[in-house]
This record gives C-alpha cells, structure tokens and sequence, in this order.
C-alpha cells in the first residue's frame, strides 16, 4: 500500500452562509465519509483543517506577504492521508468527498518516501 494525501481545496465564496442546519449537514457528510474510509482501514491520517487568516508566504530574498496566495481564488482548506494500492484507488475514494457537492476539489497526491523515486 502506497500513502495519498487528499488536499482539500476550496473557493472563497463571501455569499455562502450556511445556516446551522447546514453546517450540521456538512460535519455529517464529512464524518460519513472519513468514516467510510476507515472502516476500510485505508485512513492513515485524517489530518486538519488549515487557517485562511493566519498565514504567511514566504518568498526567495527574505520576501514575506500575508496569507497564502490570494490572487487565486481557491484556498487549500486542509488534508487528509490515506493509503491506497494506487492512484486509481485513491482518486475513488477521494470521489466521494462532501467538499464536492460545496463547489470544491480534491488533489489527490502520492507521498514520496525516502526510497521511492517516482
């Protein structure tokens, strides 16, 4: 098994207020879903959530700006690790993820050990 990690990417959309029957919705489908994923024992890590506002970039020469790079119009929202037989494999499970229905994406990338050249 090969280690993946889904990287959460979502839009920065001021409108969307979700009221707390929503957000309720949403912890669910989450919790669902990571859920599922472990009772596959394919969850190696279910991650975090990462901060929009407390944030720095930093760039060659000492160079240091606020926040991640906002003149891209998606953030990444946090991480989860999962362990899959392949890329294939990773991306199916990944398909199923609640930020998807919310206008969001999920990266799906394999970790790189040591000894692994790919």
């Amino acid at each position: 098994m090969k280690e993946f990690v889904f990287i959460f990417r979502n839009s920065d959309n001021p409108n969307f207020k979700p009221s707390p029957e929503q957000m309720q919705q949403v912890m669910t489908s989450w919790t669902n879903w990571m859920g599922g994923i472990a009772a596959q024992n394919k969850l190696v890590s279910n991650g975090n959530r990462l901060s929009m506002s407390i944030a720095k970039t930093i760039k060659p020469n000492n160079v240091i700006t606020d926040g991640p790079y906002t003149e891209i119009k998606e953030f990444i929202n946090g991480y989860t690790i999962v362990k899959a037989a392949n890329i294939k494999e990773a991306v199916e499970l990944a398909k199923d993820c609640p930020i998807l229905k919310m206008g969001g994406n999920v990266e799906v990338r394999a970790i790189v050990t040591p000894d692994d050249n790919s």
